[in-house]
C-alpha cells in the first residue's frame, strides 16, 4: 500500500512541476522519508535526481515553446550547481551524525536536515500565498547582474542541503533579478533545476548505495506527470493553484516540524 502510494505521489510531483516550474522536491522529501522510511540523508540524495531528471523533460517542452532563456539560466545555473556539489560531496558527509547532545536533547543529521526542509518549506508557502511575482503583461526589466550570483549561490546551497530543487526561490529571483516575464521565468527554472539537481546528485554517488531500480521507476512515474501537468498549464488558474499549493505545503511544513521536535 505504501509502495502504490508512494508511486501515485511521484506521479503528482511531476504534475505540480509541470504546472509550476518547481515544487515537486517539496513533496518528493517528506514522501520519501515518512511514507518510504528512507533516511534524510538518501531521501534527499532520491529527490535530487527524481526532479532534476523529470525537470530534463519539462526544459525539453519549454524549449520548444520558446519560454526558456538559456543565457539567463546558464548565468544562474553556473554559480548554483556548485554551490550544490560541494554541499553534497563535502559539506553533508562531513556532518557527524550526532550534531548536538546536551544531558537528554539530542540533535541528529537527519533531525536537522528535516528541520531545515520544514524551514524552506515555510519560505515557500508564504512566498506563495503573499507574493505576486510577475506577469507576461509588464515589460521585462533589465537583469541585475550584481544580485543574480550572490541570490544562486545561496539558493544552490539550500539545494544541496534539504534536496530541494528550489523553483519557488529560483522563480521570483528570474522575475526581479533577471528580468524574465513570468512564462520564461518558470520554463527557465526547470532548466536551472534540471542541472543543479543532477549535478548535486552526482556528489552522491560515491557516498551512499543506490537502489537504482526503485530510483528510476520512481523517475518515470515522475516524468509522466510532467508531461500531464504541461497539458493542464492551459486549463489551470495559476493564482488559485499556486494559493491552494501555498497552503497545502504550510499544513506540511507544520506536520514535519511538529514529527521532529516531538520525536525529540
Amino acid at each position: 500500500m505504501e509502495i502504490a502510494t508512494g508511486f501515485i505521489g511521484a506521479f503528482i510531483i511531476g504534475i505540480i512541476m509541470g504546472l509550476m516550474g518547481g515544487g515537486g522536491s517539496i513533496l518528493t522529501v517528506p514522501l520519501l522519508v515518512y511514507l518510504m522510511a528512507m533516511n534524510p540523508v538518501i531521501a534527499t540524495a532520491y529527490s535530487l535526481f527524481i526532479v532534476g531528471t523529470t525537470a530534463v523533460f519539462g526544459s525539453a517542452q519549454n524549449y520548444f515553446k520558446k519560454t526558456i532563456s538559456i543565457k539567463m539560466g546558464l548565468l544562474y545555473a553556473v554559480p548554483s550547481l556548485l554551490a550544490v556539489y560541494t554541499t553534497r560531496y563535502f559539506i553533508l558527509p562531513a556532518l557527524p551524525d550526532t550534531i548536538i547532545k546536551v544531558d537528554d536533547f539530542e540533535l541528529s543529521k537527519s533531525t536537522l536536515i528535516m528541520l531545515i526542509f520544514a524551514v524552506v518549506m515555510l519560505t515557500a508557502s508564504i512566498s506563495m500565498l503573499t507574493k505576486k511575482i510577475g506577469n507576461d503583461e509588464k515589460e521585462p526589466k533589465q537583469p541585475n547582474y550584481m544580485y543574480i550570483v550572490p541570490a544562486a549561490t545561496v539558493i544552490g546551497l539550500i539545494t544541496g542541503f534539504v534536496g530541494a530543487g528550489g523553483g519557488f526561490l529560483i522563480i521570483p529571483t528570474l522575475v526581479f533579478f533577471g528580468g524574465l516575464p513570468m512564462k520564461k521565468a518558470v520554463g527557465t527554472s526547470l532548466f536551472i533545476i534540471s542541472i543543479n539537481s543532477l549535478i548535486g546528485f552526482s556528489g552522491d554517488i560515491q557516498n551512499i548505495d543506490i537502489n537504482w531500480e526503485f530510483l528510476l521507476s520512481f523517475t518515470v512515474t515522475s516524468v509522466f506527470g510532467i508531461f500531464a501537468g504541461t497539458y493542464l498549464q492551459r486549463f489551470v488558474n495559476e493564482r488559485q493553484l499556486r494559493r491552494g499549493f501555498g497552503w497545502f505545503i504550510l499544513l506540511m511544513a507544520a506536520f514535519i516540524l511538529s514529527k521532529e521536535i516531538i520525536g525529540w
